[in-house]
């Protein structure tokens, strides 16, 4: 028999976070839970994640991961949600489908993957089953619940840590919120199809599949969450393999385009680099550049020493490995931004912000090169300026926490310590800290020389963080 004792110090974060979403939700019929239901449900489930795990939302990852997603929602079709997709830093092996439309990857089962389309792959099923309501449907016919369950079983599942809800009424719902086979089998089937659509070949689906079913055969004895809430991989191996058996396309020369996987690679280098330890990045990416008998992975493993030695401050090393990629992807815009961040942090600001300006003429929309374009303003005291490319990325990106750090550093540095507070709030609030968040946008609030504008937007912040909680 299992024995309990004192939960660590991570568990009862844990279990504090899903009391806390438990504390937000409201009772409701899981037969009669609406879409605003399920809008609900997935902001407070968003705070909980935030404040558990760090999000990987810089806004070259975060444009990538939620373009692929956007690329599979024009061929899904109209949708009731507004779809957003998250990495979240965590060794799990994880992808986790909210209701409300949020989509979460998490680091541990991103690194595991080799190419683009077994990425589109598995974001393309979690949306399937967004699509389907499978959630919605397995609380339904559970009877009725309330939201307070269904938060908790859903937080439990998001964060990775079920057993903390053992004894209590959640864990069933818990257990209860894995998807069945047919929901499995929906799910595949309709990635499958939006693959096809997409002409991305979905033979990409049985890589990834064989990849879990490995996993499954060699860690029976701890399975991660992603293999407890989606089960059967063995199962699901077999019917994708027969659909691709019968898919007709498989034998139309050049329907499936062939893949560059440079951006997939290139973001999970990035993702690598904030979620692992660097001796064992080095590692992986050393064998990978001297013994890959592909050499696209050879040159973008490359790529990821190029990022360790910025790393390490070996910005000579890093730029000549910079150099290389570049060489071998001189159409590839995106470098160019990299080799300026590169050349910031080695102290030539002059060099780069001539290259980051370029960048964003070239491409407004950019936030990657908007974002660095306004540090290197911020380092050469054009705050005016900084503040104007940090707001067109607030724009893009509203719940981005770095760029509210970024202004508020910015009217510091101008004695501007009223403002800085308020984008203190954003940012803290946006990184999960709503103890903090909470104090400064009160001061916000109540601070009679702040513009109104900024007094207003803390007011109804806190305003609606009250509801939430009453509710």
């Amino acid at each position: 028999m299992k024995k309990f004792g004192i939960l660590s110090r991570e568990k009862m974060k844990s279990l504090c976070l899903l009391l806390l979403v438990a504390q937000f939700c409201m009772p409701l019929q899981a037969a009669a839970m609406t879409i605003g239901e399920e809008r609900t449900i997935s902001e407070q489930l968003l705070y909980s994640v935030r404040a558990q795990f760090r999000l990987l939302d810089d806004p070259d990852i975060s444009q990538y991961i939620n373009d692929l997603g956007y690329q599979v929602l024009t061929v899904a079709g109209p949708q009731y949600f507004n779809y957003h997709f998250f990495v979240v830093k965590s060794d799990q092996f994880n992808a986790f489908a909210a209701p409300g439309g949020l989509v979460f990857f998490y680091t541990g089962l991103i690194k595991t993957m080799k190419t683009e389309n077994q990425l589109i792959s598995v974001l393309a099923h979690e949306i399937g089953h967004v699509v389907s309501r499978h959630i919605a449907q397995r609380m339904a016919k559970s009877g009725k619940i309330s939201a307070i369950t269904m938060g908790l079983g859903l937080a439990a599942l998001a964060l990775g840590n079920p057993e903390l809800l053992i004894g209590s009424m959640a864990a069933g719902q818990a257990l209860n919120l894995h998807y069945s086979r047919q929901d499995e089998e929906e799910a595949d089937r309709l990635s499958f199809g939006w693959m096809k659509e997409m002409h991305r070949n979905p033979t990409a689906m049985e890589g990834m599949l064989k990849t879990m079913r490995r996993i499954t055969r060699y860690r029976s004895d701890k399975l991660p969450q992603y293999l407890l809430t989606h089960p059967n991989p063995e199962a699901r191996a077999n019917y994708v393999e027969s659909l691709i058996e019968i898919d007709d396309k498989q034998k139309v020369p050049g329907y499936y385009k062939k893949t560059d996987n440079f951006r997939f690679l290139r973001f999970k280098y990035r993702i690598m680099l904030q979620s692992m330890d660097l001796e064992q990045m080095r590692i992986a990416c050393t064998n990978l550049a001297t013994s890959s008998m592909d050499p696209e992975q050879q040159i973008m493993a490359e790529y990821g020493l190029a990022l360790i030695a910025r790393e390490d401050h070996n910005f000579s090393r890093a730029a000549e490995l910079l150099k290389k990629v570049e060489a071998a992807y001189p159409d590839r815009d995106i470098l160019e931004v990299d080799i300026a961040v590169l050349k910031m942090e080695a102290g030539q600001l002059d060099e780069a912000t001539a290259l980051l300006q370029h960048a964003v003429k070239r491409d407004p929309t950019d936030m990657y090169a908007v974002f660095e374009l306004a540090k290197a303003r911020i380092q050469q005291k054009e705050y005016g300026r900084a503040e104007k490319l940090l707001h067109e990325v607030a724009k893009a990106m509203p719940e981005y926490s770095q760029l509210y750090y970024e202004i508020a550093r910015a009217k510091a540095d101008q004695g501007l310590d009223n403002e800085s507070r308020f984008y203190l709030g954003k940012y803290s609030l946006y990184e999960g800290r709503m103890k903090q968040a909470k104090q400064y946008l009160t001061r916000a609030s109540k601070d009679t020389t702040l513009p109104e504008p900024l007094r207003n937007e803390a007011a109804a912040i806190l305003e609606r963080l009250k509801k939430l909680e009453k509710s």
